[in-house]
Formats: structure tokens, sequence, C-alpha cells
């Protein structure tokens, strides 16, 4: 890339501040609101600091250490320390910035940062935080640009800064005199402008924040021109795929044909890594056929003895017990099993690797790019400062791009190969190898007198999340690497502890999570395990509804904690039209849900007049996230969200078969089509209110409530086993 000079572009550096946030830690910040006839429940661990608030503190040290260039010709270039994987984050942050700036949206250009270990903490994708944590930062840092514009303009018109005005980019004075940000920038950058004040708008004369905007990137997507991984040209990039083994994390004995292998058409080299027998070829296509060629004799797998009935055993059997009640009270119990699911993101693991023998430089989409970058510069042994990490915008992660083994492949086979390769999965690869949703078993019994809940106990056994990546560095990731019981379970309890919580007043309330370490290809699916958990929770809260003989949502409205929550809920009821008349076999359900300083409720409505193909005809979705930067983008988010609940409640999960899954396609993996989603939808972003909370895991948990509830109101059956119609009615792919 060409290098501009000083004169080109202002650049803002803050290295040293520190933004500090406070977090409310007391029970003033969970009080139970007007809710006083129920008991009150003490506060989760997540009520009082949630994962968000964690890793919001963790990365505050390096918070500003952001960067924005105004160039010459007026247009603004920020360099994002985080992966846009569709979510709309750039979009939100180009808007942050031209608010600060009074610049128009369409003169802000985001650029993806590279791998940046100085960083730490503060480039990792995920838990909903994005926004949390950039919210700030972002806007600190555009308002110190502005400030050092105006101050250069004041400057060359012997004025006083606080007599111009700024609008759209150009600077004013009194007199009618003008100045463009770009005939500015070079006066900016110097050093001599002295010692500055900046300080963001108040978010009251917010113009574009809170405005709903579509993508910037809508166009490029949409056209084709927008660029992933594999669209890039990196010179001398020869396509490669690599064959796998036929069960999870199985290993290469031998390979019984490379000469013949090597003989075929186009194919340049086969070279073997940890993960399999890698061919590199003149196009995929040739890659393709060499790759299904090869015949390789292969190891055993961490998992090849087991299938899905007895991974549901060892759950079953590590859920922890539940507290046997006193014989004057009444409860609910219940049992729930939530199937694996694939990420099933629309790109598949794909990068670009060009290993020298002094230097690397890999290209990929990556949610962690900085333990990319150390683990990739350890494994081809070569100096850190030698690696180059380049984060691509992605097709898609829902949490699977946490995980970098794409990078980490293309760079072990372009060194050993001695070329540039561009490794793409294929979508077999990418459903039966890649990252899944762990299954999980649940008990829950909730227990009540006298029109009150007394407790809520709720037990979750969990396949081992894999939560190697830790918080996105090498120091974490190590950390998560050590042995069972120690390391990735402390971050399982961790995110479990600091995610998952109960809204609702149900007086002793306690929710505990035991992982199997099964050895499998698990990650952070979206809602990580909140889900699940909160959306088998919203079951129950309409059985234990009915056992008093109450109507789910007012039986709802009278447990919430406060206003705030209520308020969503009754947004959905009333836009909604709860308790209309529907036909038989038609039901409406509804769920809430709250993390992440945010909270939502969801009310659908549901064919199932036939069982085996229910249908969510009509859905309704409110929520209330704080401050909305985007509300256009919230929306999409939510109603991302929503299809992902329809997907995994009804239809789509994984079979595993003695060690592999079975599901090897978007015809097989039954994610919900155009013909599965509901054609109407609505959607309510509450007023503007605070900080902004997280947006991107909100979304599932209300609605796996919501859909499971107007399945059992429409069939007459209590649904337990998600998702609910879970036939192999597929012919699997060869192993």
């Amino acid at each position: 890339m060409k290098r501009l000079g000083r004169r080109r572009f202002l650049t803002y550096l803050v290295s040293a501040p520190t933004l500090s946030v406070a977090t409310t830690v007391g029970l003033d910040a969970v009080a139970p609101g007007e809710a006083r006839a129920a008991i009150p429940t003490l506060p989760a661990p997540a009520d009082l600091v949630d994962l968000g608030d964690v890793l919001i503190l963790a990365s505050a040290p390096t918070a500003n250490m952001l960067v924005l260039e105004v160039r010459e010709d007026g247009t603004v270039d920020f360099r994002l320390p985080r992966e846009e994987v569709g979510q709309g984050l750039t979009t939100a942050v180009a808007m942050l910035v031209a608010e600060e700036l009074d610049v128009p949206l369409a003169r802000v250009r985001i650029r993806l940062d590279d791998a940046r270990p100085e960083l730490l903490f503060n480039q990792l994708t995920g838990s909903s935080n994005s926004i949390r944590s950039l919210y700030d930062p972002v806007r600190h840092t555009a308002a110190a640009a502005r400030a050092r514009l105006v101050a250069a303009a004041a400057r060359q018109w012997g004025l006083k800064a606080g007599v111009l005005t700024v609008r759209q980019g150009v600077v004013t004075a009194p007199d009618g005199r003008t100045a463009s940000y770009g005939s500015l920038s070079a006066a900016a950058a110097s050093a001599d402008l002295g010692a500055l004040t900046a300080t963001p708008k108040p978010e009251s004369q917010h113009t574009l924040v809170g405005t709903p905007t579509s993508r910037i990137d809508a166009r490029s997507i949409i056209t084709g021109r927008q660029e992933y991984t594999l669209d890039l040209e990196v010179p001398g990039a020869k396509p490669c795929m690599v064959r796998r083994p036929p069960t999870i994390n199985g290993t290469v004995k031998s390979v019984h044909n490379e000469p013949a292998v090597r003989a075929m058409p186009g194919v340049l080299d086969i070279v073997t890594v940890p993960t399999g027998v890698a061919v590199v070829a003149e196009t995929f296509g040739q890659a393709l056929d060499a790759k299904n060629a090869l015949d390789i004799t292969w190891g055993p797998g961490s998992v090849d003895a087991f299938s899905d009935e007895e991974i549901s055993a060892k759950l079953k059997g590590a859920t922890a017990p539940l507290v046997v009640p006193g014989v004057l009270v009444k409860r609910v119990d219940a049992e729930f099993d939530f199937a694996f699911a694939s990420h099933a993101p629309l790109e598949t693991n794909s990068a670009v690797a060009d290993v020298r023998s002094d230097r690397a430089e890999i290209w990929s989409g990556l949610k962690s790019p900085i333990v990319a970058r150390q683990t990739i510069a350890r494994e081809l042994g070569l100096p850190l400062d030698k690696v180059t990490v380049h984060v691509v915008q992605a097709g898609g992660s829902f949490g699977r791009r946490l995980f970098f083994d794409a990078a980490l492949e293309a760079a072990l086979v372009s060194q050993k190969s001695g070329r540039p390769v561009r490794l793409q999965w294929s979508r077999i690869d990418d459903m039966r190898h890649g990252r899944m949703r762990p299954a999980t078993h649940h008990k829950i019994r909730a227990t009540y007198a006298l029109g009150q809940v007394l407790s809520f106990e709720h037990r979750v056994a969990a396949v081992e999340t894999d939560f190697r990546h830790g918080l996105g560095e090498i120091l974490t990731a190590s950390a998560a690497s050590l042995p069972s019981g120690v390391g990735n379970a402390g971050f399982a309890q961790t995110l479990f502890l600091t995610t998952v919580k109960s809204p609702y007043n149900f007086g002793l309330t306690t929710q505990v999570l035991t992982e199997v370490p099964l050895k499998m290809h698990t990650g952070s699916w979206r809602s990580v395990y909140s889900g699940n958990t909160r959306g088998a929770e919203e079951i129950v809260v309409d059985e234990l509804a009915a056992q008093l003989g109450k109507d789910p949502v007012a039986f709802r409205r009278s447990f919430l904690k406060n206003d705030r929550q209520r308020a969503v809920l009754d947004k959905v009821a009333a836009e909604g039209g709860w308790g209309r008349d529907l036909p038989p076999g038609w039901a409406q359900g509804v769920g809430f849900h709250e993390e992440y300083k945010s909270c939502t409720a969801c009310l659908v409505e549901i064919d199932a007049t036939d069982p085996k193909k229910p249908r969510v005809t009509k859905a309704v979705i409110a929520a209330d996230v704080g401050r909305p930067v985007n509300p256009r983008g919230l929306e999409a988010q939510l109603l991302g969200g929503l299809t992902d609940a329809i997907s995994t409640t009804l239809r789509a999960g994984l079979h595993i078969d003695k060690g592999l899954p079975l599901e090897g396609s978007y015809s097989q993996f039954h994610y919900a089509r155009q013909k599965d989603s509901p054609k109407d939808v609505k959607i309510f972003i509450m007023p503007a209110n605070g900080k902004p909370g997280g947006a991107g895991e909100l979304g599932v948990p209300a609605a796996v409530g919501a859909i499971a509830n107007a399945y059992a109101r429409a069939t007459g059956t209590r649904p337990r086993r998600f998702p609910v119609n879970f036939d192999v009615d597929f012919t699997p792919f060869p192993r």
C-alpha cells in the first residue's frame, strides 16, 4: 500500500489517556422496581458485573489507542480494531465518527485494523461488546481530531476557536470565511497547536447517531464488489484444499497414492499438516478432485466411540442434582435437551498465506487477530515482528471466527510448500469439522405456593465449549489451554456466571453449569449459554403461569424486576395483539430476555396444524438497548436472532454419529429458508436512555422461548427436545 506523507492527512493517535468506566455494583442496580408482591431474588453475578463489563475493564488501558486520518480530499479514514462479520459494526462506527467530526457519512471510510498486539484485550470481537467498548473512545478520538482542525483554522485566521462553527466538514468564521477539513489537514497535524480540550458533543445534539441508517457497505455487498478473503489478489497465491479425517480430531498415519495424485492435472504440491493432507493446485476444482482422490490411512479421533446416544447419556449423568422441595409446596419440573448446532456462516473457513523463510503475511476473517498472529508466529518459528496478520471482512461468524484455524492451516501449508496459498474449506468440511454449539441437557425445578414462586433452580450440563482463543491474546489463550478443571473450565464458569441470569423475582434462584470434557470442535455460538439456558427457562415460565392459572404475559409482568423490562413486554403484547383469536392449530407465544445491559421481548404466532411442519407466521420484537447508535442495524440483529431461533428450535441441528456430524450441507442442516420465515415481522427499538448496551446476541433466547411456547399452545404438547423435528431425512455424504 502506498504510504501517505504527513502533509497529506492528519493522523491523530491517542496513546496515553485511559477511559474510566464506572459500573454500578450493588443492590440498588437490581432493585425489584414495582414488583413488590413477588419474593425478591438476590442479584446474580451477571446483574452486578457482566462479561461486557469485564472486557471493557480489561481493555481500558488501550481503549483510546485509535487511529483516525483526515485526508487532503476531506475524506476520513478510521482504523477499526474489530472485525466486521455482517453485524453492521463498520456502519455504526462510521456514524459515530461522522457525528463527532460533523462530516457527511459518505466521507467516512472504515478500515479493519491489522493485528496489533499492543492493544492486548482490545481487539477481540465478541460478547456483544464492540459498540459498548468503542462508543466513548471513538467519540473522544473524533472529537479530538475535530478540535485540532478547528484550532488550525483559528490560527490561520487569527481568531478564537470558540467563534468558529463546523458543518459538513467545513469550518466557518463569523465573517463568512470557510475552510474545508481537507485544506486544514496538514496544518492540523502540526505539533505546535498547544494544549487542546476536546469534548464529544452532548448526545442531545446528535443528528445522525440514533437515526435509522442503511449500511455503508450494502451496495458493495449486493453488487459483488465487496472483497472477502478469497477475492484478494495476492501475487502467486495458489488454490489449496485439505482432505480431512473421517472423525473429529483424527490424524494422518500414511498417504498411499501420493505420486499418482501429484500427477493429476494442475496439482502443484501435497503436504501433510496436523489437520489433514493439503493439496495445492492451479484451480480449486483441481485441488478438490485431487484431495478427494487421496488414499489415506487415518489414526483415531478424540470421540470416535461417541454418537448422540452416548453423549446424551453423559450429559444426563453429569447434571447436578436439584434440591428436594418441602412437602407443603408445589413444583414444576422439566428436563430439556438441545442438539449440537453448526455456526454455518455463508462464507466457509478461508485464508490466504504468504510465508517466506524470514517473514509471513496472512489474510483472513478474524475476530481474535492478536492471538492468531502470536500463535502463527510461534508455530512457524518466526519472530512476532516478522508476521503480519490482516483482518478481512467476513461473510458471517456467529462466534465461528473467534477461532483462526484456517489462518494457521494456510500458514503451515504455505511454509511447507514454499509458495503463497489460498485455502478454502468445502461446505462439507465447514459443517463437519468446523465449530459447533455444544449439546446441552437441562434440569429445571420451580416451587410455588399461595400464588408466589418460592425458588427457581436450573442445572445445565454441556459438552465443553472450547475457549482456547482466550480474551483474544496469547496469555489468556494459554491459560484456557491448561488441563481440564483449571484452564478452559475456568473460562466456562466465568462466562456462564457473567452472562446467564434470571430477570424475574422468583425467590431463591440458582443457575449452575457442569461441563463434560469431550474434545470436540465446539465454540461460542450466538448467545453462547443464554440461548439454550434462558430459552428453556422461558418455557418453564409459561408452565408456571399455567399451574397458577395466570396469563403468560400477565404472569411475567408481575414477576419482572423493573419498569424497563415491563415496557418491552408491554410493547410486544400491544403491537402483537396478544390474546387474539386464532384458528385451531395456531397459537401465540411470548418470551423475554435480559443481557449485556439490554432487554428484549418477543411475541410470535405459529401455524402448527401439521406439527411436523410448523411455521412461524408473525413476530413482534421490542428491545431496549440503552442508546441505539443505528436502529436499522439493531433491527437486522434482532431479525437475525429470530431466524437463528426459528432454525434451532424447530429443525436445525447436528447429529453426531461415531465421532462425526452427519450433516454436511445446508440441505441437511435445516437452517430456516425464506419459506420458513414470517412475512409479518415488526421490530421496535425503545427510546434512547443511558449508554449503549449489547445487541448482537440479545435476540436469540427470547425468541427460542416464544417459539417453543407457541408450539406447545398450538399442539397441546410440551416440547422437551430441540429441534422439535430432528429426523435424519437425508443420505449423509461419505466420510
